[in-house]
């Protein structure tokens, strides 16, 4: 079979031209559109790659503001769509405003059909890369998503990630230290996918939410009678994770004549059950993780020092969503992709305003705030694209750059340059425009800071 062409949308009421654009490109399937809703009636069932476009359309051809109102509606159906504006003599600024507003060329009226031409086939070539690049950017994001759901791409985390990833296989106790809502029990759950213990299960257990007197029962279990209601012998989460991992959340919870039968454990790897005198080879793993300062309950006599080495032989800080560069956006698409599918919503992505407020806010409640608010977002919203008041986010302004120079200055490049990209998803032309600089610029840049798109 014949490979298919590629669809070029043509946004032109005059039909001499139609007709010479038709004839110039064989290579592509041409489909023509006369006026706003033409083109996107057109735009809807083509899904054409790269759109030319008149400004000066129907109602109002003398002008552009029927032309701005036909490429916005473009935009906000298809952003990744490709759109050359015609530029009338004269007319060179009103083009600049359509770059402005995300247009990614224009070309000069009368028409030179070997310079649009050449400007066609270009903007077609870098939409199929930019298209490749997003399809392995969702493939890395599956393959990550595998390994314990995390949704990442800030530098931040990058160093937390690679010493999971290091200690998973070493058997080692490992200490996660994180606000709550910054994703403990994700890494946690991504330590075990990457260790030999995989093929074993992930008990996790909140010391924080299990009253102190079941708690015991709960991680070591108990013998048939051993108190009213022990109609059965039970086994405790330690030994339901035998062969695999244990994950004590909130740890610094955990009672002191309590952290004394986990640190024998620890030592010995036996247990016994409450009420039973025979003791238990284990082997299980433990992962822990609080929001808690250990050390300064070490210091009141709340946290017994010894077993805090014992379970931080490896201890692993967590950023807070607000110190992660551009993930708060990266989230914000995936928890939208995720509640829209599961509540067959038809809100489809955010407004501008949305992806800046997601941008600049705080996160005090980290990932969990940002999942909550996306999901009644998206039950609340009226329209395909959530607004900023639909998250319920007001303005916040951040101010936490270093003192010396050199260094603030290279840390907001960092900063910038990847929020851009978030927002855009990746798309370099789009990030270039938000920043104000041309491709090749962003290149450098990109690899001046070793930036990964």
């Amino acid at each position: 079979m014949a490979e298919a062409k590629p669809r070029l949308l043509v946004v032109e009421d005059d039909e001499g031209l139609q007709a010479q654009l038709r004839w110039a490109y064989e290579d592509f399937e041409v489909v023509c559109a006369t006026d706003r809703e033409t083109a996107l009636a057109a735009l809807r069932a083509a899904e054409p790659a790269v759109v030319t476009l008149d400004l000066g359309l129907p109602p109002a051809p003398d002008g552009v503001s029927e032309g701005f109102a036909v490429l916005d509606a473009i935009l906000a159906l298809k952003p990744d769509t490709k759109i050359i504006v015609a530029s009338g003599h004269g007319a060179r600024e009103s083009a600049l405003q359509a770059i402005a507003r995300g247009a990614y060329d224009f070309y000069q009226k009368p028409v030179d059909i070997d310079s649009l031409g050449l400007i066609v086939r270009r903007a077609h070539n870098l939409q199929q890369i930019e298209q490749e690049n997003r399809r392995l950017a969702l493939r890395a994001a599956e393959s990550e998503a595998a390994l314990g759901g995390l949704v990442t791409a800030a530098p931040e985390m990058a160093k937390v990630t690679r010493t999971i990833d290091r200690v998973a296989n070493t058997g080692v106790s490992v200490m996660l230290l994180g606000a709550s809502g910054t994703g403990k029990e994700l890494l946690a759950k991504r330590l075990h996918e990457a260790s030999d213990r995989a093929g074993g299960r992930f008990v996790a257990i909140n010391c924080a939410a299990i009253p102190e007197t079941l708690l015991e029962a709960e991680l070591f279990g108990h013998e048939k009678g051993a108190f009213t209601g022990a109609v059965k012998t039970t086994e405790g989460k330690i030994e339901q994770a035998q062969g695999g991992t244990l994950f004590l959340d909130e740890v610094g919870d955990i009672p002191l004549p309590l952290q004394v039968k986990l640190l024998r454990f620890l030592q010995e790897r036996q247990i016994e059950r409450i009420g039973g005198r025979e003791a238990i080879d284990v082997d299980t793993r433990i992962v822990c993780a609080t929001h808690q300062d250990l050390e300064a309950m070490i210091a009141e006599g709340r946290f017994r020092e010894d077993l805090f080495y014992r379970l931080a032989e490896i201890v692993v800080k967590i950023p807070p969503l607000a110190e992660r560069s551009g993930d708060a956006v990266l989230l914000a698409r995936a928890f939208l992709k995720r509640f829209g599918a599961e509540m067959n919503s038809g809100a489809t992505g955010f407004t501008p305003d949305a992806l800046a407020a997601i941008d600049s806010w705080g996160w005090p409640g980290n990932v969990r705030e940002l999942e909550n608010r996306v999901k009644r977002a998206v039950i609340m919203a009226d329209e395909k694209l959530v607004t900023a008041e639909d998250l319920d986010l007001a303005k916040e302004e951040r101010d936490d750059l270093p003192l010396n120079l050199k260094s603030a200055r290279e840390r907001s490049d960092r900063k910038v340059i990847r929020h851009a990209l978030a927002r855009s998803d990746g798309n370099i032309s789009h990030t270039a425009k938000l920043l104000g600089i041309s491709r090749p610029t962003l290149y450098d840049l990109l690899k001046q800071y070793d930036l990964q798109t």
